[in-house]
């Protein structure tokens, strides 16, 4: 059985603050080996329940977090930016089931660091009218190709989210979120036993199924009037709002594709303070 990790960072052990996932910060160093705890619990959970190859797709940031030295030598780690599907590259490869890790709550709505794909100009993100957060869109992408999610680990509003978009897969709960940088955080030795536990347990679900072909609508809110016009520019994306836009596509893999042109391009029209 071949499994993939999409493996973020803001729902990892411990983490709460944004210097805990910024590049190059001193709470960033830190909390970089407490992620990658989380991702070797979930390597050990899932060779325990019978995978065979598991490959770690780093999903945060510049998707150089995971430190490779201190990696389970067992898995193999996909790093670095610029991937055509971002955090699910390689969920078309022929994966058996596929782990989101690390994961958090959508834009505009409660949690730890909660936001979607953009730290903080998206406000709202709608997948086939229905509020998503990255789990939503990646279970989404993941249903298209046959891939079961196995596992989603993050707050307690995180696994209360996968709960909505997969009932059947395992849950765990590294932390209860009290506010958007704050949390009741549970120590990396216990954690990392959860995590093992229900990987473990979750690869009783491992195992491709018939893809869910079919066209999707994504609808994009931003904070601010700019971005909305500035991704607007991109053909098929409609002006729907002063802040909104929404665009159709034919299966879930050209949606995700363009929903990653429209945040590169809202992300680039941001200015300075005032955003």
């Amino acid at each position: 059985m071949r499994i993939m990790i999409s493996a973020d960072m803001e729902g990892a052990t411990g983490v709460t603050w944004t210097a805990d996932v910024e590049v190059g910060t001193e709470q960033w160093q830190r909390f970089r080996k407490m992620f990658t705890g989380d991702v070797n619990a979930c390597v050990a959970g899932l060779f325990a329940g019978g995978a065979t190859d598991v490959l770690v797709n780093e999903a945060h940031s510049s998707q150089r977090n995971i430190l490779l030295e201190d990696l389970d030598t067992r898995a193999r780690m996909l790093t670095g930016r610029h991937k055509p599907l971002s955090m699910m590259q390689g969920i078309d490869s022929g994966v058996d089931g596929v782990v989101f890790l690390g994961y958090h709550a959508a834009a505009g709505l409660d949690g730890v660091l909660s936001h979607t794909y953009l730290p903080n100009q998206i406000t709202g993100v709608w997948l086939d009218g229905v509020r998503a957060s990255e789990g939503r869109l990646n279970s989404a992408l993941a249903a298209e190709h046959g891939v079961p999610v196995l596992l989603v680990t993050g707050d307690d509003l995180t696994c209360a989210d996968a709960r909505e978009y997969d009932p059947e897969a395992q849950a765990v709960a590294v932390k209860e979120c009290v506010s958007r940088y704050a949390a009741i955080c549970i120590p990396p030795a216990v954690t990392a036993t959860m995590i093992t536990d229900a990987a473990r347990v979750g690869m009783k679900r491992a195992g491709r199924f018939a893809g869910s072909a079919g066209g999707h609508r994504i609808e994009v809110e931003f904070d601010a009037a700019h971005l909305a016009a500035a991704a607007a520019v991109v053909p098929t994306v409609e002006l729907l709002d002063v802040r909104r836009v929404g665009f159709d596509a034919a299966s879930m893999t050209d949606a995700m594709k363009a929903f990653k042109v429209v945040t590169a391009i809202a992300s680039g029209a941001v200015e300075g303070s005032y955003g």
